[in-house]
């Protein structure tokens, strides 16, 4: 069972690494190019009000179908078309509460038309990742690495066909409208495969009726029964996209001059790299939860109660080498790494990429110590500070974007991403009674100071020989500061217990 469930997660992870920064880096970036920066400061408006609320097309259902069927596979027979009926619903409350915001907001046709797409496209994505889940907890993890990249790879495949195919007629084939009917029919045969093949391989095809669609008395209690126990999790899920996502909306309603959608396209180009580098935590993450699930059960009981600490003062270690490296590097070299990517506004996206790109060191803090206060069931903790963090989000663009555009919304962005990651560390501190002792502290100072003063001194010397000085040099001082522990690495591989 470990060894599957560990040769599953490695194929995920695999997937995902491969497939998604090309998506992110190579896609999305010439979509950017060839649609024209406030075109693409459009549409990321947009999405991001469709992304936003998009939890509302869950509410926790997937996270309770993967315990759920985990525990008792037979009952996917039962679940599956009762589940189906439920997101059905959502689909109808999600729509009315983005198209509200859209009417409130006095959106055009042409912004309503884009809206319509986006949803339905988050609507197939909520889907998918409803399937997956059951894929998940069947323990089919094939399957599911290849579900988990299968939209992606059909994106990159119909956009890279737009984009740099030969064209005669004029303009470009490629419009912010295409970019997104180009991820509705990925989305859409993603999830027809999905449900087909868990239909074929685990569900009675007569049994899979029409019929189980209604929804009645005991599948309105069902539904009831769920939401009641994933609401705090909807709503962290909610605030944190809210806090994450919300500075691109913001850009267009606050932006001086008309140049609402052009700083927004300029947030997007800078934010993408990070969106990309965050991918690093979140993937290292993924296994810890159930890790500290595991260990804060143990410790309620009094067993291995030095675990915790160990734990998280050791994975936080190593995603601050990653992190203050990726940041103090990328930040030093930014009009390089953005002439890279775009053909106009550079000065621009290197201003605000030059701040933002330091939201990953809260991002990736985040990732450790909201992961174990996750495990340890204190998400009215998290709630809490997540609301604390949006409101500041809002606070600090409402005095910045009319002064400053797209510079002061990054701004916003590393403030309330370090409020988020200093609340967590100090909860997590005092619950779990984990003492960072002057020696650890000593060590982490040190690292940083050396990262800082060899970005300095590397200023003037070709970007990339800055990136490669950059990472030998934390590679070298992490091994050296014991921040990255080989030995201790080895050491809980082989530890059966996990």
């Amino acid at each position: 069972m470990n060894r599957k469930l560990v040769s599953g997660l490695f194929w995920v992870l695999l997937a995902n690494l491969l497939v998604k920064p090309l998506w992110i880096l190579g896609i999305e970036v010439g979509v950017q190019n060839a649609v024209g920066t406030e075109m693409y400061g459009f549409y990321f408006t947009i999405f991001n009000i469709s992304y936003i609320f998009n939890i509302l097309l869950d509410l926790g259902i997937t996270n309770f179908n993967t315990r759920n069927i985990a525990r008792h596979p037979k009952l996917i027979e039962k679940h599956l078309p009762g589940l189906l009926s439920i997101k059905l619903l959502l689909l109808v409350f999600y729509l009315v509460v983005t198209f509200s915001i859209g009417l409130i907001k006095g959106f055009s046709s042409e912004q309503f038309l884009l809206l319509a797409i986006l949803t339905f496209n988050q609507f197939l994505n909520s889907m998918i990742l409803y399937l997956r889940s059951n894929y998940e907890g069947l323990l089919l993890f094939k399957w599911d690495s290849l579900i988990s990249v299968l939209d992606r790879v059909l994106m990159i495949v119909i956009c890279g066909l737009m984009l740099w195919l030969p064209y005669s007629g004029e303009g470009s084939r490629m419009t912010v409208y295409s970019f997104a009917l180009a991820q509705t029919a990925a989305y859409l045969v993603t999830a027809v495969l999905a449900l087909t093949v868990l239909i074929r391989r685990q569900v009675s095809v007569s049994k899979f009726q029409v019929s189980g669609f209604k929804f009645n008395r005991r599948k309105r209690l069902f539904a009831i029964a769920i939401l009641k126990q994933s609401l705090p999790f909807a709503l962290l899920v909610l605030l944190m996209a809210s806090y994450n996502r919300i500075d691109p909306i913001l850009l267009e309603q606050l932006s001086t001059d008309g140049m609402g959608n052009m700083n927004a396209g300029i947030y997007a180009g800078a934010f993408r790299l990070l969106d990309a580098l965050t991918m690093i935590a979140y993937l290292v993450s993924v296994p810890l939860l159930p890790i500290f699930s595991k260990l804060t059960k143990e410790r309620s009981e009094g067993v291995r109660d030095g675990e915790i600490a160990e734990t998280t003062k050791g994975m936080f270690a190593m995603v601050m080498v990653f992190a203050i490296t990726a940041a103090c590097s990328l930040a030093c070299v930014a009009n390089d790494i953005m002439a890279l990517f775009y053909e106009e506004n550079v000065e621009e996206y290197a201003d605000v990429f030059r701040i933002v790109i330091f939201c990953i060191i809260p991002i990736s803090t985040t990732y450790i110590f909201g992961t174990l206060l996750t495990a340890g069931g204190y998400l009215r903790k998290l709630n809490i500070f997540a609301a604390c963090s949006l409101m500041a989000n809002i606070g600090v663009n409402l005095l910045l974007i009319p002064r400053y555009g797209a510079v002061g919304s990054a701004w916003a962005g590393v403030t309330a991403q370090s409020l988020m990651a200093v609340a967590q560390i100090v909860a997590a501190l005092k619950i779990f009674e984990i003492k960072l002792s002057w020696g650890y502290i000593l060590k982490l100072t040190t690292f940083t100071l050396s990262i800082i003063a060899c970005t300095l001194s590397t200023k003037f010397v070709v970007w990339w020989q800055t990136l490669l000085i950059c990472g030998a040099v934390a590679m070298i001082m992490a091994l050296a500061l014991k921040l990255i522990n080989i030995k201790e690495i080895t050491k809980s591989i082989k530890n059966k217990d996990l």
